[in-house]
């Protein structure tokens, strides 16, 4: 998790987007976004639907360039994909190949890069085991898994890149509620082992709070931060414990008044903005 408030303004910067906007064509998606994540940090990013969260991701992510304004990665300018940032798209089954197995989708990036094979390899099978695969599953194809397997595949490909910076667009969206939980649970702690500095965007208000550092919350047509909300929880939480909190309770309240606000005052899918 996040350092804590008396030595957070020391902790380098990840991430920052400063004055980032995106439009397709005449119409603005994203107006200004001014946000921070700090390495280690862990941050959702929540609005309603259609308000440009997918799109600020892809920008953040370099898959897509911004119109206006300047996203940093460890404080250098970038406008492409960096190497030290993965990204786990939420439908996994377009994400991964299914006429190749499972090692050979995890090791793919990695052979484009100029890892060699036994490197790749090696790496891919330490990510596997990371996310909690058997070494089974190697030889095994996508559509042989489970769609939580699947998306243990989609995670361990993005951590056999040794990213310092996670991104995961919607990731969990595509599973049952207790697989659901059970990635979460399998993100924390891969979060806390690696010391990954994880941004994340979800519709899920629940999910946000339960996972991160801070939320922030879109807004508006073009988009803008209507908010950032801290979420002291603590660094070891639990699926019943944690969400049985008062303070828990609190918090979510104030995102989903967020959201809510929004929606109704709106932004969202009536601006025809994607997700």
């Amino acid at each position: 998790m996040t350092p804590t408030s008396s030595d957070s303004t020391s902790t380098p910067v990840a991430l920052e987007a400063r004055g980032l906007g995106h439009s397709y064509g005449p119409r603005e998606v994203l107006g200004r976004i001014d946000f921070a994540v700090r390495r280690g940090e862990f941050v959702c990013i929540v609005g309603p639907s259609g308000v440009g969260k997918t799109t600020l991701l892809r920008c953040l992510a370099g898959l897509q360039r911004s119109t206006k304004g300047e996203l940093l990665v460890l404080g250098e300018r970038v406008t492409a994909p960096q190497p030290g940032v993965a990204v786990v798209f939420q439908d996994y089954s377009r994400s991964l190949m299914p006429w190749s197995s499972v090692l050979h989708n995890v090791t793919l990036p990695l052979r484009a890069n100029g890892v060699s094979r036994s490197e790749a390899d090696r790496r891919a099978r330490e990510a596997l085991t990371q996310v909690g695969l058997a070494a089974a599953v190697v030889h095994q194809y996508p559509w042989q898994l489970s769609g939580g397997m699947q998306q243990r595949v989609a995670i361990a490909r993005a951590l056999a890149y040794n990213p310092t910076v996670l991104l995961m667009d919607e990731p969990f969206a595509s599973v049952d509620a207790q697989t659901r939980a059970d990635l979460e649970d399998l993100v924390l702690r891969l979060q806390h082992s690696l010391h990954l500095t994880v941004l994340l965007v979800t519709h899920d208000i629940d999910e946000a709070v339960y996972l991160s550092d801070r939320v922030v919350a879109l807004s508006g047509s073009p988009a803008t931060v209507a908010d950032i909300v801290d979420v002291p929880l603590g660094a070891e939480r639990d699926q019943i414990e944690t969400k049985g909190t008062h303070e828990f309770a609190a918090i979510r309240a104030e995102v989903h008044g967020l959201v809510r606000h929004a929606a109704t005052s709106g932004s969202g899918s009536g601006s025809g903005a994607e997700a």
